[in-house]
């Protein structure tokens, strides 16, 4: 095997991806917007437009890189209604739009408690327990029409097969359906009659079929090309650490999501209140979470825009105390009920002066977040964050822990999935830097952190 496609569908982008199986480096990439259509009958994700789009994206490349298989990696907290041919009877709902929240007291009566499902009460339709509520509630006839309910990167690798299949990172990612006391469906899933609707669970590593006649007709790919069953995307950012590392280490995945993964940590450590929660591994292992909306954060802070600053611009942060506190993205992370305020005139400092502040900031709500899932060792960091060097010194200030910044792509997510075609077996090779700060500045450093912390909690 030479060349896996990967489909990589991320709550702002959706991309196709050649992974090249020797280097596991992405060589060819195509990127779309993740669009979401305002409705009816409610914000709803542009399906029929990333279909259209991938199967384009697929029929360019594999003229330059023939593929060989296809994997699959989402978002989270979505799922597709499938009717009895293969059509949605209700569009897929876009999780941030806040109906599932007008039950929300009705679907609570009925949720387990979060020490049996590890999934915290999420605002807006971030539980995926809460969004099929919610639409069965409001949409009875259509809910009762669908044949199965597909998370999301099973509907895509269902859209290319024909086989339908659950899987566990994507059902014990905040959804409430996972019991993780006992290892199966939670009582929410009797509660809510799907029991019937959710096909059986298959591994992500499993080859769920081939591609059909028409996707090869319409991409030029090899009718025998295999599908795996795909994984959430945090997992698969996860997935190429835990093949080549031992617990206790953690993983930082940055995208719009900044998604902390702790195997080894401590369950009893995570807070319910905090944005915690547990993840299930590929290898159906259970790990300790926490998050926060770091890359939207960046995004409204910043423009997206990089300013170049030297070492004057951030012993000015650090002499003045200039910081920003949580959150700026309220209702989710480790301070999910406090609003964003800057101190020390950093709001109105010049640009380069607030990209320090704001990578502090970015770096302290990581760190918090470790703690809460009961860290250990060593952390990598994979995804835009990891070229922020700013960002890397204030974490590994902050923990006291080696930081290491993970150079092989801008986000694991391919790599991540890309692996589940070449099995267990596998064992890439990270490429990792670690910055190390001189003593003062890192003793500089730590002080910041103990002061913003202080402020924080208050």
């Amino acid at each position: 095997m030479r060349h896996v496609g990967v489909i990589d569908i991320g709550k702002t982008n959706a991309k196709f991806a050649i992974v090249d199986a020797e280097t596991m480096a992405e060589v060819a990439v195509r990127t779309r917007p993740n669009r979401v259509l305002s409705g009816p009958p409610y914000p709803h994700f542009d399906i029929e437009g990333i279909w259209d789009f991938l199967l384009g994206a697929m029929g360019e490349l594999n003229r330059e890189y023939p593929i060989d298989a296809l994997s699959i990696t989402t978002h989270g907290a979505t799922a597709a209604l499938v009717g009895g041919a293969g059509e949605l009877v209700l569009p897929v709902l876009d999780y941030e739009f806040d109906g599932p929240a007008t039950v929300r007291a009705e679907y609570d009566a009925l949720c387990p408690p979060f020490e049996v499902t590890l999934t915290p009460r999420l605002a807006m339709g971030l539980n995926l327990g809460a969004q099929l509520y919610w639409l069965k509630r409001e949409w009875p006839n259509q809910f009762a029409r669908a044949w199965a309910i597909l998370t999301y990167p099973q509907y895509w690798a269902y859209r290319l097969t024909g086989v339908a299949a659950s899987e566990l990172t994507s059902l014990g990612c905040h959804t409430g359906l996972w019991d993780f006391e006992r290892g199966t469906f939670s009582s929410l899933v009797e509660a809510l009659g799907i029991g019937g609707k959710l096909p059986p669970i298959r591994s992500a590593f499993d080859a769920l079929g081939t591609i059909g006649s028409e996707v090869a007709e319409r991409t030029g790919l090899a009718e025998g090309t295999p599908v795996h069953c795909g994984i959430h995307d945090s997992n698969a950012s996860l997935l190429s650490h835990v093949l080549e590392r031992t617990p206790p280490f953690s993983v930082v995945s940055t995208g719009t999501w900044v998604v902390v993964a702790s195997p080894g940590g401590k369950i009893e450590m995570l807070d319910a209140e905090r944005d915690c929660l547990a993840n299930i591994d590929a290898l159906g292992r259970t790990v300790p979470s926490a998050r926060f909306m770091g890359g939207r954060e960046y995004s409204l802070l910043t423009g997206d825009r990089t300013e170049p600053h030297d070492a004057g611009t951030v012993k000015t942060v650090l002499e003045k105390g200039l910081m920003l506190l949580p959150s700026v993205q309220v209702g989710s992370g480790p301070f999910p009920g406090r609003e964003a305020r800057w101190t020390g005139g950093a709001e109105t400092a010049d640009a380069p002066t607030r990209h320090a502040v704001i990578s502090f900031y970015l770096a302290l709500m990581t760190a918090e977040c470790l703690t809460l899932t009961g860290a250990e060792g060593e952390i990598i960091v994979e995804g835009p964050f990891a070229r922020n060097f700013d960002y890397l010194a204030m974490l590994e200030a902050a923990t006291g822990r080696a930081v290491l910044a993970d150079g092989r792509n801008a986000t694991g997510t391919s790599i991540g999935a890309a692996l589940l075609a070449l099995g267990k077996a596998a064992r890439p090779r990270g490429c990792y830097q670690r910055q190390e700060p001189d003593t003062a500045e890192a003793e500089t450093l730590r002080e910041y952190a103990r002061r913003w912390r202080g402020l924080a909690e208050q």
